[in-house]
């Protein structure tokens, strides 16, 4: 076809042999998507009716087509790419709904929160693998992948259950961004041990460059927005303010994995900027309507990701459960204790918030085994672990949830313990 297109002269009959002969690989990846999307969706609805948050079903959804047990889907650069963006535009919605003004208010707690996340964990997983007797490289890796959140997770639980204005979320948000630049830290030392060498400087830049990258957006991106929001107005193009809040979160994406920062954290940046501007416009709405599409493709990759051959050695098995239970445990306490001047519940509720080590985790492991550190069963343990704490962590966080309001309280506020903080909890 050498014109232009015209529908109005085209022989559509000549275009039959065309679509008869599709392109296979364009075949097989409308095949992946749609037993990705209907699997999860599926698996939500089983849950829904189980009483059990839908996003664990839709990660055992993964698991079940993925190329290690049914093998209906295997995982490739498309599929991991739509993943990817499902879990952008998640977190862009999440910012949508944080306010920095809220976040601000729990800015001390969440800094303690997310310190306390980072040292507990790293040590003890550092701790597991020297009494496993492993290289010491092997050991510190083990650790920076304790050291992860996936806030995407938890942030999607408390969603669907309308509590992201909580306080206890809000420290949960902002203490996922504080850990996420502190992970970034400690990945950063150990690459550089991977290699041999241990360069300070650019760690430093790295950590420099994060750190005012989020300072910047949160004390400034807000202001920004409601000066941008007259010419946003004056817009011809249809949904403009959709239009430019995927534009906003894109860019912030792109920019925060140029500074060094999980571009998760630029969609939620972006987010969070046009909380306030963009109450009382459609955006929420139209944002929501694209996320229920592609969050899916991020939870079913999580289970994709899970090889379960490796779990045939019974000293794996033995590895991935220990893992595991330090995993959590270590997050509650290293993110609960210094949120107990809340209550018990309040810090429970944080501290399991922040266990779902998620794509990070897994993210964690690829980088080892691309560097040649850890052993394939090695990346099997830290996958599973990834894996088993982001299932293990929405049933409680419901539980700890349930009954609860949505009112944002102050740092300063009094907390009334009751007599028995766990009453509540059914």
């Amino acid at each position: 076809m050498t014109g232009p297109y015209d529908p109005k002269t085209m022989d559509f009959g000549t275009m039959r042999p065309i679509l008869a002969a599709a392109d296979p690989k364009a075949v097989e990846l409308l095949t992946a998507l749609f037993v990705m999307f209907v699997a999860a969706k599926i698996a939500a609805e089983i849950f829904e009716r189980l009483k059990q948050p839908a996003v664990v079903g839709e990660i055992l959804a993964g698991v079940a087509i993925g190329p290690h047990a049914l093998g209906l889907v295997q995982l490739t650069e498309t599929t991991f790419a739509l993943a990817e963006i499902g879990v952008i535009l998640l977190l862009f919605t999440v910012g949508l709904e944080v306010q920095p003004s809220a976040l601000f208010k729990v800015g001390a707690r969440a800094l303690m929160v997310a310190v306390g996340g980072v040292v507990l964990p790293f040590v003890a997983g550092w701790g597991l693998m020297w009494l496993w007797g492993a290289r010491t490289i092997e050991s510190v890796f083990m650790g920076a992948a304790m050291v992860a959140t996936s806030v995407g997770i938890t942030a999607r639980v408390l969603a669907a259950m309308n509590l992201l204005s909580t306080r206890t979320a809000q420290i949960i948000l902002g203490a996922a961004v504080i850990d996420d630049i502190l992970g970034l830290m400690v990945l950063s030392v150990v690459a550089s041990m991977a290699g041999g060498k241990l360069d300070l400087r650019e760690i430093g830049l790295t950590a420099a460059l994060s750190i005012g990258f989020t300072l910047f957006l949160v004390l400034v991106g807000a202001r920004l927005a409601k000066r941008a929001r007259p010419v946003v107005d004056r817009l011809k193009v249809g949904q403009a303010y959709f239009v430019t809040g995927m534009g906003l979160c894109l860019g912030l994406s792109l920019l925060a994995t140029e500074v060094g920062v999980a571009p998760i954290i630029g969609a939620f940046l972006a987010g969070m900027a046009l909380a306030e501007v963009s109450e009382d416009t459609d955006l929420h709405h139209e944002v929501s309507s694209v996320t229920e599409f592609l969050v899916p493709f991020f939870l079913v990759g999580i289970g994709l990701q899970l090889d379960v051959s490796v779990f045939r050695d019974s000293n794996v098995v033995l590895l991935a459960i220990l893992a595991t239970a330090l995993a959590v445990v270590t997050k509650l306490v290293g993110c609960g204790v210094p949120a107990l001047p809340l209550g018990r519940r309040q810090a429970l509720q944080i501290g399991m918030g922040m266990v779902p080590r998620g794509e990070v985790g897994i993210i964690v492991a690829q980088v080892g085994l691309s560097l040649g550190v850890l052993t394939n069963e090695l990346y099997g343990v830290v996958v599973f672990m990834a894996v088993a704490t982001t299932l293990v962590a929405p049933p409680f966080i419901t539980r700890l949830y349930k009954g609860e309001n949505s009112r944002v309280v102050d740092e300063s506020e009094e907390v009334v313990e009751s007599d028995q903080p766990f009453s509540n909890i059914s």
